[in-house]
């Protein structure tokens, strides 16, 4: 476009200006206008003839959309073009009712700018010609076909944001799978979705997750996947729809790629036979996968650097109890003590997971104390009481060095403290324990005390318990010990011990995605 024209750029950011005003004025013949302020901006659009505007939603004294309305109330015939670095729906709607033509989002190319210009400005050629020479009929039709496209960009816009809000905060792999195939099915509003893996040779299809949530929903999605062929996807990596007269009336199979490989196939039924899948569902697909792609590829490398450390730290636990007959699976009864202590008190399943880890881990410091301590039968002396005492912060230094589990090397630091202040390493007292601290000290104690220890034999329950509540508010929490004594009393420890065997599955929770895969 060689003509000159005329644009203002309204931004409170000097950056973002001086960079629009540079690059136009060195590779156009446009005259630039640049201004901070949205009530100038406007004072000069009424001042002067103004082609285009370019203008920020997020000002002082007057916003991008209020601006809108005001230069659309001025000048109708105006392009208007919203920069915005936090696209939302409800903006959208907003900005498209007073005059917005078109939307960039921050940070955008500078190269595409004379060519949003000239498309917006052939928009407005056409408006004006509408205006101007167009029987009153014409016009109506072309403000439908105009309002039609703005709701179809209002729509994609809302579905944009919706897969990118769910997928903001994935639960794990198996939460993120989940949250695929409800996203598919809420946004094709398809009768079922499956997430399937193929083995290498792309055969035998294990279904990850499915929605909605049924009995046989493993069952009947394999059946049908492999009825329908899938495999092709999964051997070609090219999505497709498929129309059928039988069970289902429509298919479609959408790849998810991690580094151009096919990791697993998105299979989507409908059997409405009134419905089919089109073009715009499959773009939406191909869009919520590639932005699970990168999610779902950092979750596994996660899941597994993560499954590995715990699986080195915890044998490390086991080497030490192997060593005492008597400590055997100690650490494994204060993990399932201490989180049925934790959703007694309501704690979050992230603190749950925490407790897990840290009963599992806690006593893994006393890797550093000697035998001949650890395994004493007699009284300890005070110096050995001062070595052995040593074990929570060497492991929390264990567990500091991995740079991961921060609080949980907090948390494992000061299970021995002591509610009134007595205890150690620290001598830290009350709240100013860990609440997560203050719940594995009780854990921890009622096992010791029911446990055969190589000093002495194992306490009678009532003893131990007595134990507990007499000590409770000085070495205690007492909020804690009287969710331990709930706990108890619903018998949820006699419940949990029954899962303690000769072959304990102790890292259950903790299984890598890939075991998933081929558990089966």
């Amino acid at each position: 476009m060689k003509e000159c024209l005329n644009i203002i750029i309204v931004d409170d950011e000097y950056s973002i200006l001086h960079i629009f005003k540079e690059y136009l004025e060195a590779t156009t013949s446009y005259r630039i206008i640049t201004e901070t302020n949205g009530l100038i901006a406007l004072e000069i659009i009424k001042q002067q003839k103004i082609d285009c505007c370019f203008l920020d939603i997020s000002m002082p004294e007057i916003d991008g959309i209020e601006l809108a309305k005001q230069i659309h109330l001025y000048d109708n015939t105006i392009p208007i073009v919203m920069i915005t670095g936090h696209p939302t729906a409800d903006n959208a709607i907003k900005t498209l009712k007073n005059g917005v033509v078109d939307f960039l989002t921050k940070p955008f190319e500078m190269s595409k700018i004379p060519q949003t210009i000239q498309r917006v400005m052939k928009e407005r050629e056409l408006f004006v010609n509408s205006i101007l020479l167009k029987e009153a009929t014409e016009k109506n039709r072309e403000i439908v076909k105009i309002n039609l496209e703005l709701q179809q960009k209002v729509k994609e816009v809302e579905v944009i944001n919706l897969i990118l809000r769910k997928l903001e905060n994935p639960q794990g792999t198996s939460g993120l799978l989940n949250t695929l195939v409800e996203l598919a099915s809420e946004i094709t509003k398809c009768d079922e979705a499956y997430f399937c893996f193929f083995d290498k040779n792309h055969n035998d299809p294990t279904i990850l997750a499915f929605y909605p949530k049924n009995d046989n929903g493993h069952t009947a999605g394999i059946e049908t996947i492999v009825k329908h062929n899938i495999k092709k996807v999964a051997d070609e990596g090219i999505p497709l729809i498929i129309k059928s007269n039988n069970k289902y009336n429509s298919t479609m199979a959408i790849p998810l790629k991690i580094k151009s490989n096919v990791f697993g196939i998105l299979v989507l039924f409908n059997k409405d036979k009134s419905r089919y899948f089109i073009k715009k569902d499959l773009y939406y697909m191909n869009f919520l996968l590639n932005k699970a792609s990168s999610l779902v590829e950092n979750q596994v490398l996660y899941e597994n650097i993560f499954e590995n450390l715990f699986s080195t730290l915890y044998a490390f636990v086991k080497i030490i109890e192997a060593k005492d007959p008597y400590t055997k699976q100690h650490s494994y009864r204060v993990s399932l003590y201490a989180r049925s202590i934790g959703n007694t008190i309501g704690c979050s399943q992230e603190d749950i997971e925490k407790l897990n880890i840290c009963g599992l881990l806690h006593d893994i410091g006393k890797i550093g104390t000697p035998d001949s301590i650890l395994l004493k039968p007699g009284k300890l002396s005070d110096e050995e009481y001062d070595i052995i005492k040593k074990h929570p912060i060497i492991g929390s230094n264990i567990i500091g060095q991995l740079c991961m589990w921060f609080d949980e090397c907090k948390i494992i630091h000061h299970h021995h403290e002591r509610f009134d202040g007595k205890g150690y390493p620290d001598g830290l007292k009350k709240e100013d324990i860990p609440i997560l601290s203050r719940i594995l000290s009780v854990a921890d104690v009622y096992d010791a005390l029911t446990s055969d220890r190589s000093y002495r034999r194992k306490m009678e329950d009532y003893v131990a318990l007595n134990i507990i509540r007499e000590n409770s508010g000085s070495q205690f929490d007492p909020t804690v010990v009287d969710a331990f004594f709930e706990s108890y009393n619903r018998n949820d420890f006699q419940t949990l011990l029954t899962e303690v065997n000769n072959d304990p599955i102790e890292q259950e929770h903790y299984l890598s995605f890939y075991r998933e895969l081929h558990k089966n």
